[in-house]
């Protein structure tokens, strides 16, 4: 998922968010959990972002942050290729990452790459290349468990009184659809301990990075706009259709969420927020019609207003109208009444992970707060 606006962000006003989980009654498989301190790495086709967390009740406690726009596939759309320069600034934000880690004695890690690392021809060069430069194993992961991870993330943003939930992760080099169900209906599809059932999920080969090299990302005249969009639903709508989506949309019954930095861009830019926030826009809630006025407002701002835009800003001002088309495609396709904004994703669905296989909760249960 690609990030608000700014080159890094190393937020230490996090260390004093508690950020709730699933329920679980996991099983403890190691010692001492609350005493651990869990890192997770998320290396995405635009963005480097880490999370260090202890256990909480029924959650965990960030500590600290980073988040910095490396850009690792620019021009692979063209080329195939992780650029040498790109590959330069991805390395120097691995070893901020590899220093932060190192420092805070974080001894549970799980790093994780997604899209680029999957494409590029020199992938495996890369990641040896981060093996040696900073430490760091990155494992490469597919689309599916991407898009599980993000479920895992944003589940305590679900509102259990609609029927069926889609969540929208825009990344930058694809974006990924998951439908997930709260009724007890036989699926195919893997159902998640102590969660609402995973119906299905879909890979769009779509993202920021891409659909702005390619229709740019500027000045997006309003046809060009238009064209993104077209190009986007065509590769959504055999899925959502398959599905029934839209027509659980039409009955109400399908909450929208989305976890990227498209919408959460938007939702500071409606805020007029003088700096992104995230305790003000995370779980926020947007109208479809206002979700439709901001893409419209952003889109026309022009590139140097979007830079100039404390919510935008140079790192995301080339990227973020792209997102904005991303997220049209998706909600003329699904009409939802509204979109659940959240800033949370892929680090948070690992800590999660982590923590329950560790028996983290069940350790708070036994010992206490």
């Amino acid at each position: 998922m690609d990030e608000p606006a700014g080159e890094v962000r190393d937020d230490r006003r996090q260390s004093e968010t508690v950020l709730g989980v699933f329920p679980a009654q996991p099983r403890s498989r190691r010692p001492q959990p609350q005493r651990t301190l869990y890192g997770a790495l998320d290396l995405g086709t635009n963005n480097c972002r880490l999370l260090i967390a202890r256990p909480a009740a029924q959650g965990f406690r960030v500590v600290d942050a980073f988040s910095r726009i490396v850009r690792l596939g620019q021009g692979l759309t063209s080329g195939g290729r992780i650029s040498p320069a790109a590959m330069q600034r991805t390395l120097s934000a691995l070893e901020v990452c590899a220093a932060k880690l190192q420092r805070r004695g974080v001894t549970r890690l799980r790093a994780v790459a997604t899209e680029a690392c999957r494409r590029a021809e020199n992938g495996r060069d890369f990641l040896e290349a981060a093996r040696v430069r900073s430490g760091l194993e990155l494992e490469v992961i597919d689309a599916e468990e991407e898009a599980s991870l993000a479920l895992y993330g944003c589940a305590p943003l679900l509102d259990r009184s609609k029927r069926h939930a889609a969540i929208i992760d825009i990344g930058g080099g694809s974006t990924e659809i998951v439908w997930l169900s709260h009724d007890t209906e036989a699926s195919e599809a893997a159902q998640l301990p102590d969660s609402p059932r995973v119906r299905a999920w879909h890979s769009v080969p779509l993202g920021v990075v891409d659909l702005a090299e390619r229709f740019g990302g500027h000045e997006v005249g309003r046809s060009t706009y238009d064209a993104m969009v077209a190009e986007v639903m065509a590769e959504m709508r055999p899925f959502v259709e398959r599905y029934g989506l839209p027509e659980w949309a039409s009955r109400g019954a399908l909450q929208m969420i989305g976890t990227s930095g498209t919408v959460t861009t938007l939702t500071g830019v409606h805020m007029e927020l003088p700096r992104y926030d995230r305790t003000r826009v995370d779980g926020a809630y947007l109208s479809l019609e206002l979700v439709g006025r901001l893409s419209e407002q952003v889109r026309a701002m022009g590139y140097r207003a979007r830079v100039a835009h404390p919510c935008i800003g140079r790192d995301r001002a080339d990227l973020v109208v792209a997102g904005c088309a991303i997220l049209e495609a998706f909600w003329r396709l699904c009409p939802a009444e509204g979109l659940t904004v959240a800033d949370r994703g892929l680090r948070e669905g690992l800590l999660y992970l982590m923590m329950r296989e560790d028996g983290a909760w069940s350790a708070q249960a036994d010992t206490g707060p």
